[in-house]
């Protein structure tokens, strides 16, 4: 699932931002680069309407913003490293630099859970989440992530 869903253009090695808020729109300004997100301030409003309700901040430095949204018709995502820690309000207090958003249809399940669990079982490894944070090129990312 993760070879369908990113692409070049949906992942980057200096995600830009100083504060939750920041790195949302950051990624949301990612995601739009596939030409998917037919109403960028909908996608934006719909996420930081569920970041509210609880937050996304995960464990390991690890965050994943992410809504369903008429703003889109089918699953997109994308991920981006912080050389920044940010805090996420994570589960376990600690800043994030792993970033991985989805946007995806109100009326769909299936694909979101696809790639979340693929997403999730390759960021579980230590050593993994290590690479990433090393990656030097958002091609060198990119490979990590689908190889």
């Amino acid at each position: 699932m993760l070879k369908e869903t990113l692409t070049p253009e949906l992942v980057t090695t200096d995600l830009a931002g100083r504060d939750k808020y920041e790195i949302i729109r950051s990624l949301l300004d990612l995601v739009c680069k596939s030409g998917k997100v037919k109403d960028p301030e909908l996608a934006l409003r719909d996420l930081l309407e569920h970041e509210q309700g609880m937050s996304t901040g995960m464990e390991n430095g690890i965050a994943i913003p992410h809504a369903k949204s008429d703003a889109v018709d089918e699953l997109v995502a994308c991920v981006g490293i912080s050389k920044r820690k940010i805090d996420f309000e994570n589960l376990d207090r600690k800043p994030s630099q792993i970033f991985v958003m989805t946007l995806s249809p109100r009326d769909g399940t299936g694909p979101h859970v696809r790639f979340l669990a693929d997403i999730s079982r390759l960021l579980k490894e230590a050593r993994i989440r290590k690479k990433i944070l090393k990656a030097k090129t958002d091609a060198e990312l990119l490979e990590i992530l689908t190889s």
